[in-house]
């Protein structure tokens, strides 16, 4: 479930009428220029851009690159700055994490999050602080030294002054409690909330001490994402009634005067509606809403503007159909990304008329994290196209100037034989057209019979796109080596294709979804190079419930891997801290509608499950609840049906440090591996018997 509330080269180019127009990027033949398939260690190790900001000139680039860092079983990120030359140089040098990276608008500072060791005595160990650093090179400046860390910052126009947003500490009456009583928590009562804070960077105070802060917001409320007027006397900010992510419908939009710290709700309309942006002259105050949808997960998000006073909003964009993520406002209009089928674009919305123009191209270009200069003339983006990974580009936003890549982490790229990826269509049982991405050897041969692994994404709503990404829970690169297919379908619910899309699994989760993923065997193996006795599955997530579906209701599939997937609604309902995601999918309660929970359940076919089944979850997980493996399991296991479950101690719903993604996709490797490729099962307490090599 990872949509919670979604609101909540070198190479030449062209700009024609706007639109920023890039040439397809060549792509040569891997086997002429590697050796050997990826490794999960090394997939693991490849360096990975994170976010990026373009200084407010638009000449350089300063970006976060991941480091895996085996001793301290940790992904950490390095500050690096690229100029439009693709010249570069790494920013910050010290251990542990450095990200979230923003230039002050006057470009001489460079703010960032680190959870490095402080400066500052007494500050918490591992929490995020703010510094703040010369672009040109020096030291980082600690500059918060809060129990909780930041939550997120961002420059004043004035380049002096930080607002940030940090988590209220415990109070005297919960201190008082805790002594008392010892240490518990009553359910959806003890939230401490998140508030708005200032800091003068101009004023910092010699030696290592934290700057004086001013409280900004303070109340029953929980502050989210928010922006500064062109004038810096107002805040715009989202908040909802609590912290709690069932609570996310709650969001709405307010201002606070930073002078007076008088709060005002700009929107009373229903949301949520989050991420506010000031226009350029700070009258209006652009923001995304669910306008009014009643089953917002699945609802079109829009843009809508309304005066920076409050009153009345109009939704400026359209019949635009697709989630929009609002940027920022600039003169020539509002900016925004959005996925459409395989490929995200960049768009500019003009307000005034609700025309939409796609300003990144060509079509199937992958674009993401976009940042702007200061004129909005320029703007930097992760940007891959099919078969490529992702890199930093620097184009002009209106001009004919050449699109420019900044980064070359694909040189590291060279030493490895890489599985080339294509887009495929089918019809599914009810007539829908299901695209999906079909992963293929380099030396790939249709007159041969490949083995078949499925490989199902979350969300619902997330898309699998057929660009290069390295594998942290499924070895695709290890399973395509050793000779099978890989199928990743956007079943229906996916993004990128329409809200009438996302809504087809509405009150028909798993049952659509598995006719979408077995329709899609049906027509690779229709094409004659898959061998139909040789077919696997595996997901995380939505993708984990829909692999329990296949599971439950399938004898086609040799092996099935389910990672904190579903397996009973009832059991998800009860226990899951998003609880209205199932209530708008399902459309009802278990209470009121019992049968539509059933219906959907994997647990409900329990009877014709047959297919050995690998179970994989963090025992922390409150997004997919724990319970609903256990309950998969125990059914499996008294049915007679294979299956070994392993818990990842200390993980919420993702498994993100990398040893333990190491374990995942060695278990998964060493599960397919047996009941595909009918290599010897590996017995023991671990996912393979090869000892381990820790760096």
């Amino acid at each position: 479930m990872t949509r919670s509330i979604r609101f909540l080269r070198k190479c030449g180019g062209v700009c024609v009428a706007g639109v920023l127009l890039l040439p397809v990027m060549k792509v040569i033949s891997a086997r002429a220029q590697t050796t050997h398939a990826v490794t999960i260690d090394e997939a693991l190790e490849a360096p990975q851009i994170g976010g990026l900001a373009l200084s407010p000139d638009g000449t350089r680039v300063v970006y976060d690159v991941t480091r895996t860092n085996w001793k301290t079983n940790a992904f950490e990120h390095d500050l690096w700055i690229a100029d439009r030359s693709g010249k570069s140089f790494l920013l910050s040098t010290q251990e542990k994490t450095s990200s979230g990276a923003k230039w002050s608008p006057d470009g001489k500072w460079i703010a960032f999050l680190s959870d490095r060791p402080g400066q500052i005595a007494e500050t918490k160990a591992d929490t995020m602080q703010l510094y703040v650093i010369d672009p040109t090179g020096g030291e980082a400046r600690q500059v918060t030294k809060l129990e909780d860390g930041v939550s997120g910052f961002e420059w004043a126009p004035d380049s002096r002054h930080i607002a940030y947003t940090t988590k209220d500490p415990e109070s005297k009456e919960q201190k008082d409690r805790k002594e008392k009583y010892g240490d518990y928590t009553v359910v959806y009562a003890d939230e401490r909330m998140t508030h708005l804070w200032m800091i003068d960077v101009g004023a910092l105070p010699v030696g290592n001490k934290a700057a004086e802060a001013t409280r900004i917001t303070e109340g029953s409320f929980n502050v989210g994402d928010f922006s500064w007027s062109p004038d810096c006397t107002r805040i715009a900010f989202t908040a909802t009634k609590d912290p709690e992510l069932r609570d996310g419908g709650s969001a709405t939009v307010y201002a606070v005067s930073v002078g007076d710290k008088k709060v005002t709700k700009l929107v009373t309309a229903p949301g949520p509606n989050t991420n506010p942006h000031f226009s350029p002259d700070g009258t209006q105050v652009a923001f995304v809403t669910a306008d009014g949808a009643k089953y917002f997960f699945y609802a079109n998000s829009k843009i809508a503007v309304v005066p920076a006073t409050g009153g009345t909003p109009k939704v400026v964009s359209g019949d635009f159909d697709e989630d929009t993520r609002l940027l920022d406002w600039s003169s020539g209009g509002i900016y925004f990304g959005a996925a459409k089928k395989t490929a995200s674009q960049l768009y500019r919305l003009d307000p005034a008329s609700g025309s939409v123009v796609q300003v990144t191209h060509p079509d199937d270009l992958v674009a993401q994290g976009f940042s702007f200069s200061k004129d909005f003339g320029t703007v930097a983006y992760r940007g891959a196209m099919p078969n490529t990974r992702g890199e930093i580009y620097v184009a002009a936003t209106s001009t004919g100037e050449p699109a420019t890549q900044v980064t070359h982490l694909v040189d590291k790229m060279k030493q490895f034989t890489i599985a080339q990826r294509e887009v495929v269509r089918w019809k599914s049982g009810d007539g829908t057209t299901i695209e999906g991405v079909m992963i293929k050897p380099v030396d790939f041969d249709a007159k041969k019979k490949y083995p078949l692994l499925v490989v199902i994404h979350g969300g619902p709503t997330g898309v699998d796109q057929p660009v290069i990404q390295w594998d942290r829970y499924y070895p695709i690169e290890q399973f395509v080596a050793k000779g099978a297919l890989v199928l990743r379908p956007n079943y229906r619910g996916s993004a990128g294709y329409g809200a009438a899309f996302r809504a087809l699994n509405v009150r028909n989760l798993g049952v659509g979804d598995y006719a979408d993923v077995i329709s899609g065997v049906d027509y690779l193996i229709a094409q004659g190079y898959v061998d139909k006795d040789r077919v696997g599955a595996m997901g995380w997530s939505e993708g984990g419930y829909i692999s329990a579906f296949i599971t439950a209701s399938s004898d086609r599939f040799k092996a099935v891997s389910v990672g904190a997937g579903i397996s009973d609604w009832m059991t998800y309902y009860v226990n899951t801290d998003i609880t209205p995601f199932t209530r708008q999918y399902l459309k009802a309660t278990p209470w009121d509608d019992p049968e539509i929970y059933k219906k959907t359940s994997p647990i409900s076919y329990i009877a014709k499950a047959k297919t050995p089944t690998l179970i994989q979850q963090g025992d922390r997980d409150k997004r997919v609840p724990v319970p609903d493996s256990f309950e998969l399991r125990q059914a499996l296991e008294d049915r007679g049906v294979p299956v070994k479950m392993v818990l990842y101690h200390g993980f919420g719903h993702p498994v993100d440090k990398p040893k333990e993604q190491r374990a995942v996709m060695e278990e998964n490797l060493h599960w397919f591996g047996h009941y595909i490729w009918s290599e010897p099962f590996v017995e023991g307490v671990g996912p393979g018997a090869a000892p381990m090599d820790d760096k």
